[in-house]
């Protein structure tokens, strides 16, 4: 942990056990980066002070950990944004993300990657809508595509996060930074064809493709000091194929969130929750 965020910590935690004119301890300067898991698409209330283009949620894990530590957070995850717009403009009137992003900042979230090259999301439609007309039968997503998807991550995603890691190193050298995994969405197999259409025999591919994804965001994390927030063991058993009150991920179908495949309130209070444990800042 950095020294700045550790006598910061520090000081915030005498302060709670003194009195409450005492209780005026510098706040963490937090800056949340990052796309639509960090920003919660699809869950209610929307945030007043995003774009609506973002679809940024009050109750993402950003939120929830700045109420967690008593931080000052700085807010610009987006949904849809790319590693590339920590330093281009996603939309008119969304600046760079890194553009939040200071010398003094003491602790900075993302989740990221996952929308680089369209990979994932083209896998999720492909494999859909292949599962779609084979009844849920075979493996016809992974008998078209092959190992396709998982190049695209291993030769481009990687390399896009090893770059875009060292660009928030840059802009904040002194910060504790965090990069979270993605929480499963598939189980390891079987599946649930009534709310996830995805053949029976390509729930294990898409599941080899999220492991391919987690082990980019580990591995560029690794390479660039980065801390990162495993989120494998947590998630497993809240995929989407789970009842409501379990699942972390809403289902394409019979789900809750107009926004599919993405955490839901109780998903992102739990990778708020593994954050926090890994940082150690309870």
């Amino acid at each position: 942990m950095p020294r700045r965020l550790a006598v910061l910590l520090a000081a915030a935690t005498a302060a709670a056990t003194l009195a409450a004119p005492a209780a005026h301890a510098e706040s963490l300067d937090y800056v949340a980066l990052g796309d639509s898991y960090s920003a919660a698409s699809g869950v209610l209330p929307p945030d007043p002070a995003a774009s609506p283009l973002c679809l940024r949620s009050s109750r993402n894990y950003p939120h929830v950990l700045a109420v967690e530590i008593g931080a000052h957070l700085t807010d610009v995850t987006c949904g849809a944004a790319e590693t590339k717009h920590f330093t281009t403009a996603q939309y008119p009137g969304v600046p760079p993300q890194l553009d939040a992003v200071g010398a003094d900042t003491d602790l900075i979230t993302m989740t990221i990657g996952g929308n680089d090259s369209g990979v994932f999301i083209s896998a999720i439609l492909a494999c859909g809508s292949a599962g779609i007309l084979t009844l849920g039968q075979g493996s016809p997503c992974r008998d078209i595509h092959g190992s396709s998807f998982e190049d695209t991550v291993r030769t481009k995603t990687y390399p896009a996060l090893v770059t875009a890691l060292r660009a928030v190193r840059d802009k904040a050298p002194d910060a504790e930074v965090a990069i979270l995994g993605y929480p499963w969405i598939l189980p390891a197999t079987g599946g649930c064809f009534d709310r996830m259409p995805v053949a029976a025999g390509d729930v294990p591919y898409l599941r080899s493709l999220q492991a391919t994804l987690n082990d980019a965001v580990e591995r560029a994390a690794g390479e660039t000091g980065a801390t990162y927030v495993d989120l494998s063991a947590a998630s497993e058993g809240h995929d989407a194929c789970q009842a409501p009150g379990v699942r972390w991920i809403e289902p394409v179908l019979q789900g809750t969130n107009p926004v599919v495949v993405h955490p839901n309130a109780r998903g992102e209070a739990a990778m708020a929750a593994r954050t926090l444990a890994v940082l150690g800042l309870r």
